[in-house]
Order: C-alpha cells, then structure tokens, then sequence
C-alpha cells in the first residue's frame, strides 16, 4: 500500500484550475514518485513522475518564469 503525502495546493487564478502536488511512497518497492493533479471543474488530469522527469520539468517551468519577469 502506498503512502500519500500533500505538498501544495494551488489554485490557478485564470480559469480556476487546482493543482495539488503529492509524495506517493510505496511501501512494497520503496520507490517514490510526485503525483501531479490537476482538476478542472468535475475533469481531473493525474501524473505520477520520478524525480529525475521532476528535475526537468521544475527547471523548464523556472526558465520560463524567468523569461518572462525580464520581459
């Protein structure tokens, strides 16, 4: 059985979407995954990633961030 950890909620201020982060732990193989949810009205969209497809996602979202503070 897998232990579920919250990490964040958020709430997208344009179209209202909620995105909550999770620390799925499964006991069985010791393997931790992030679950991304993402619900849009009654719809949910679910990704459960390993670190290393984490790591370049946060640093893509960053970079892209960044952009566009020094535009």
């Amino acid at each position: 059985m897998a232990q579920i950890t919250e990490l964040s909620k958020i709430k997208v201020p344009l179209g209202g979407q909620q995105i909550e982060l999770q620390q799925i732990d499964h006991a069985e193989d010791g393997m931790s995954l992030l679950r991304i949810r993402i619900r849009e009205s009654r719809r949910f969209t679910i990704f459960d990633i390993d670190p290393d497809t984490a790591e370049q996602w946060a640093r893509a979202m960053q970079s892209w961030a960044d952009a566009q503070r020094r535009a």
